[in-house]
């Protein structure tokens, strides 16, 4: 054990300071495992070997009992821990070997008993693990519960996202899980402790975990949608500011600890590092930057907490000065002489506070509603949606009120261009039997109101100065007035809208498929640049994301790939016939010794291009060229790094050799506007 303290401590103590700030010198995350014995590995090996075998039979066995079959990840998560610690070398501790075999009987238990038709485990209270097959990737997911023994429908739900853990492989995670209730169990309150995907502060595809796992969820426990409640510490505590401001409507409060709320201020009072991002990045950074949300909040009751002697109560502390010029007063509780964990007092009145917030609920249906967002990523406050900007990336607004006893809604917009209202069967409180009078930006459209079941989800688009009414055609086209056929087209299919707005990113944030090349290249140096970008990609998506991307060659994707996942196409039109299928109607163009972007020209002989962009193949899901999720190794290092690197395309020198920041020499980069054509800073 001595061993491994000497392993583990250096991983702590360097992830805070300037010796993680050298590119040239990059540690591995997460770094190497112990060395097992060989009998260790083939007891582990002939173990796992017979469950392949068992599933697979199981599964078969199970086809004609869909929801016996569905409970399959249930099983499958333990048998990944333990596979993926085996086969990756992510043994950290002694102990873990027999904490494997542990997570293998509990699957060969909940194997049998699926076999006999039953699941007692979703019936179980107290600590439970749980999986879910995620839609990204096709990979099981685990997540771990904590259901009280009191019977109480429907409950209130805590998530809780957990710290930094370069270690955290999922059997750590699952062992976990099963042993430690965690910092806080309210008792009449389920609690929801996310992976999160390991070690990315819960964002992109570790974001994406939230949803699925909730997802989940909610088929087996009845939850009570207005009491949901985001929570966690440190790495934890800056998902809960990044879900409390990006999804303000749909929790009833928020309890973030310590973490960091931003990139730049953190990286360099935490970090002590020298900042010098390219401009883009720096636009990216409102990704995330929960600073940049802030107005949100005055949606969401929020209690904060930090340690006095704490070095992230930076994080707080720049919130409240965030949250003050929107006029809201950010309570923080302090722990009295503390560092980086909570104060047993601090931790009652934390409880104190959120178990009020929590009886009063979430209101679904507010009458006054404001919304911040810098993309169509985050479109939404409770009834009111972005549909379209004038410029990604720069501050949007809607302000809407609803004014009942006029059947009125007044509604302020900046940098908009699209937006729909959205209330569901039951919602509006608005008189159906008369026209609704709206104001947009002071122009006043009359429109027909709520249908008998009080749902009501009128579109608009702004055209020039006014705004109009629309519809959407089967083509995606934005239509004004009653009759699509006839009606004028105000917006075109190609336009950026939500789930659709890039960056390269947010392609890995949904279901995806990497498709390799086939062919050769005159492009020097191009086919094993290609070769090197994308095993590099699918490494490090298992790394970091914890699963296995799907792959096929450009001669195996089938119609109904191209129909149900975003294209990650890696190569040229020479080498790639997927790349040769859809290159003449992308904004780019190869030629004899250059590439043009737009009207953009790059002369080279050893350029590449990199993007994202509507499949024209399939216009409702992403291509993108030669990129998998954009920071690299650096970025590991600290979560506040792991950002967007790249935007919607850019241009790379792949004479020079990638780094632990970059695929190659990026000679330049740019987003797309808002109908997907280049446009520059």
């Amino acid at each position: 054990m001595t061993t491994l303290a000497c392993l583990w401590i250096p991983h702590v103590l360097l992830a805070d300071g300037p010796a993680d700030n050298l590119p040239d010198k990059v540690r591995r995350i997460p770094p190497p495992g112990l060395e097992l014995t060989r009998f260790q590995k083939t007891e582990l090996q002939a173990v796992l070997g017979e469950f392949d075998r068992d599933l697979n039979f199981a599964r078969k066995e199970l086809e004609k009992s869909p929801a016996l079959l569905s409970l399959l990840p249930d099983v499958e998560v333990f048998v990944k821990a333990a596979g993926d610690a085996l086969q990756h070398g992510e043994f950290f501790k002694t102990n873990e070997v027999r904490e494997a075999h542990d997570a293998l009987l509990i699957a060969r238990d909940r194997l049998a008993q699926l076999r006999q038709g039953r699941a007692p485990w979703t019936q179980a209270t107290g600590l439970v693990v749980r999986g879910y097959r995620s839609a990204i990737d096709g990979s099981v997911q685990p997540y771990g519960l904590v259901v009280p023994q009191v019977p109480v429908t429907p409950w209130r739900l805590d998530f809780w996202f957990h710290g930094r853990g370069e270690t955290l492989s999922e059997l750590a995670f699952i062992t976990q899980r099963l042993r430690n209730p965690g910092e806080f169990t309210p008792a009449r309150a389920i609690v929801l402790h996310l992976y999160g995907r390991y070690c990315n502060a819960n964002r992109f595809a570790g974001e994406m975990d939230l949803f699925e796992a909730f997802d989940h969820v909610r088929k087996f426990y009845p939850i009570d949608d207005n009491r949901l409640a985001v929570r966690g510490f440190s790495m934890g505590g800056a998902a809960c500011w990044q879900f409390a401001t990006h999804h303000a409507w749909r929790w009833a409060a928020a309890a973030p600890g310590a973490g960091f709320s931003e990139t730049a201020d953190f990286l360099k009072v935490f970090q002590q590092e020298q900042l010098k991002p390219m401009w883009w990045e720096q636009k990216l950074w409102r990704w995330y930057d929960a600073t940049e949300y802030a107005a949100n909040l005055v949606h969401l009751p929020t209690v904060a907490y930090s340690g006095e002697n704490d070095r992230q109560k930076q994080a707080a502390d720049l919130m409240a000065a965030a949250m003050k010029t929107n006029g809201l007063d950010l309570v923080h509780l302090i722990g009295p002489k503390t560092g980086h964990s909570y104060h047993a007092e601090s931790k009652v009145e934390i409880e104190r506070r959120l178990d009020s917030i929590m009886h009063q609920g979430r209101n679904p249906v507010p009458r006054t509603v404001s919304l911040t967002t810098f993309t169509l990523q985050y479109p939404r406050m409770y009834w009111v949606r972005a549909e379209g900007l004038e410029r990604h990336w720069e501050r949007a607004n809607i302000h809407a009120e609803l004014e009942v006893e006029r059947n009125q809604v007044e509604i302020r917009t900046a940098n908009v261009t699209g937006l729909c209202l959205l209330f569901e069967a039951g919602q509006c409180p608005l008189d159906p039997r008369h026209k609704i009078r709206l104001r947009l930006d002071g122009k006043v459209v009359e429109v027909d109101g709520p249908r008998s079941d009080r749902s009501w989800t009128p579109q608009f688009r702004k055209v020039g100065s006014r705004w109009v009414q629309v519809s959407e055609d089967s083509e995606g086209n934005l239509r004004a007035g009653r009759g699509l056929a006839e009606a004028a087209v105000v917006a075109p299919a190609l336009r950026k809208r939500p789930g659709l707005q890039g960056p390269i990113d947010d392609a890995f944030m949904g279901s995806f498929l990497m498709v390799g090349p086939t062919g050769k290249s005159s492009v020097p140096g191009m086919d094993a640049w290609t070769e090197r970008e994308m095993e590099h990609a699918r490494e490090h998506w298992r790394r970091q994301f914890r699963g296995v991307a799907r792959f096929k060659k450009d001669v195996e994707v089938t119609e109904a790939d191209i129909a149900a996942h975003h294209l990650i196409v890696w190569g040229d039109a020479e080498n790639n016939d997927m790349v040769r299928r859809v290159a003449d109607r992308l904004p780019l163009r190869w030629s004899n010794g250059s590439l043009a972007v737009g009207k953009r020209r790059f002369d080279g002989n050893a350029l590449a291009p990199i993007l994202v962009y509507p499949n024209p193949l399939n216009p409702r899901r992403y291509v993108v060229l030669n990129s998998g999720f954009t920071f690299r190794e650096y970025d590991y290092l600290n979560n506040a790094r792991q950002t967007a690197k790249l935007p919607d395309w850019a241009v790379v020198d792949i004479t020079t050799p990638a780094t632990s920041r970059w695929p190659g020499k990026i000679i330049e980069a740019g987003f797309f506007n808002e109908h997907w054509q280049p446009s520059h800073p």
